[in-house]
């Protein structure tokens, strides 16, 4: 019985390189019934991306390896079918981060520091406003090789 529950929550990606904010996060997200996955920088979140197919990814934009801008601007450009809908969780709150990640196709932004009740109510309503594609997700061999540095 568990094993059917567990298969039908839905897939969180978190992309977060502060272990403590990655960790807050992903434990309000499994709290409020979200299966949760981590990446730690934006090289990690990319692989992990093709590997999980994510129904929703949660993405900083401050991080080492690869930013979050340089992630959503690979999403795009080697998607096969529709990316997962896209929160950006930042500090970075400037109206121009704001317009670059939404041009970039993130689908929400919200600044640190956050409010738990905003994020699981806005993470609810991307996977309500943008259900997945029928479309096959993208294989990892569709996504760039990114190593870690």
């Amino acid at each position: 019985m568990s094993f059917t529950s567990e298969s039908h929550r839905a897939k969180v990606l978190v992309i977060e390189d502060d272990p403590m904010v990655l960790e807050l996060v992903t434990t309000r997200l499994e709290l409020s019934g979200y299966r949760t996955y981590q990446a730690r920088n934006g090289s990690e979140g990319l692989r992990r991306l093709a590997d999980i197919r994510p129904d929703a990814v949660v993405l900083d934009i401050n991080m080492p390896v690869m930013d979050g801008f340089e992630v959503l601007r690979l999403m795009q450009q080697h998607r096969v079918g529709a990316p997962p809908p896209t929160l950006v969780l930042t500090a970075r709150n400037r109206p121009e981060d704001v317009k670059a990640a939404i041009s970039l196709g993130a689908r929400d932004f919200i600044s640190k520091p956050f409010n738990d009740a905003q994020l699981i109510a806005r993470v609810g309503r991307l996977l309500r406003k943008a259900p997945r594609s029928a479309e096959q997700p993208p294989p990892s061999s569709a996504l760039p090789q990114v190593l870690d540095s």
